[in-house]
């Protein structure tokens, strides 16, 4: 199968460059023609449009950073869309809007999946990251080769919009875990705790986590550069809060959330780096929350492997 993929970005480009690394037949769209040319320099094709894209390609990929994004994208491929056409969309966007698309690419005989991913830029670009799978059963198996390569661990949600729904829950989760985390190191720092020993006792207990092993470094080598803006976690945190706004459930810590991200935004500009966060309490404080031999990036120092199918208990 000939494979599309629009959106070069901080994700994109690293799925993508997944695609291209393992040999698939792979031709690519981006409004910044330096990620364009710089594909078509590693062996990659280059389409004009998205309409083009998906005319010469047999399943379109698209990693978008907005809904809004999105809907421009599909509305231009459709013309283009006919049976045996696949829309594989991996942005992190709202359920219901993935829906409405698929309704569009269905009716020209088309089929729609989705397929978010969670885990980093840095797993993203080794090929280990996680990505959820919506769609029927038999579509999600024609391809699953694709996952496996882009991803380690696959994970067919159910139904198409199952998997934006868990993927927005995952980023809220990772975002809650980054303001205790912030709060954490900085009473720790104002308690007079070394904080590198701190790293390592929140690493080795029970109160670790994905977010600490990986932005608790970035904040502690001063780099807060973890490929992940404040605009970006708004969208995901605002789409949850909708989520249980839909589903009558009364969140706490979630308007608390959007509130501190706000504010954040206001301090740092909408597109700060995310764990940029933590800035506002050393500011409260007038603390510096460091530390000596942390990484400036991330760097996934795990092999890349061949992705496969997870399974959840009792299938």
């Amino acid at each position: 199968m000939k494979v599309g993929f629009i959106g070069l970005g901080n994700v994109g480009g690293k799925l993508s460059g997944s695609l291209l690394r393992n040999g698939m037949d792979l031709t690519v769209h981006d409004l910044d023609a330096e990620k364009v040319a710089s594909f078509v320099a590693r062996g990659a094709k280059s389409a004009d449009s998205p309409a083009e894209l998906m005319r010469v390609c047999d399943a379109v990929i698209t990693c978008l950073p907005s809904p809004a994004a999105s809907d421009a994208v599909v509305t231009q491929m459709l013309p283009e869309v006919g049976p045996g056409k696949i829309w594989m969309e991996m942005s992190t966007t709202d359920a219901s809007e993935i829906q409405r698309l698929a309704k569009e690419v269905e009716a020209r005989g088309g089929t729609a999946v989705e397929c978010p991913v969670s885990g980093g830029c840095h797993r993203a670009d080794t090929g280990n990251i996680s990505i959820f799978c919506g769609a029927p059963r038999d579509t999600f198996e024609r391809i699953l080769p694709f996952l496996t390569v882009m991803g380690r661990r696959v994970l067919h949600t159910g139904d198409l919009g199952t998997a934006s729904i868990l993927k927005v829950m995952t980023n809220y989760l990772a975002t809650a875990n980054l303001l205790t985390l912030c709060e954490a190191l900085v009473t720790m720092k104002a308690a007079g705790l070394d904080m590198a020993t701190t790293y390592e006792a929140i690493k080795i207990s029970s109160g670790t986590s994905f977010v600490h092993e990986t932005e608790s470094q970035l904040i502690l080598s001063g780099s807060r550069d973890v490929n992940f803006t404040m605009d970006l976690v708004q969208k995901d945190i605002g789409l949850f809060q909708k989520i249980a706004d839909d589903h009558n459930v009364p969140l706490e810590i979630s308007p608390l959330m959007i509130e501190i991200m706000t504010d954040g935004q206001k301090r740092y500009g909408t597109r700060a780096q995310s764990d940029k966060i933590v800035e506002r309490l050393e500011e409260a404080t007038g603390l510096k929350v460091l530390a000596d031999g942390f990484p400036m990036e991330l760097i996934d120092d795990e092999p890349e492997e061949p992705g496969y199918e997870v399974v959840p208990p009792g299938r």
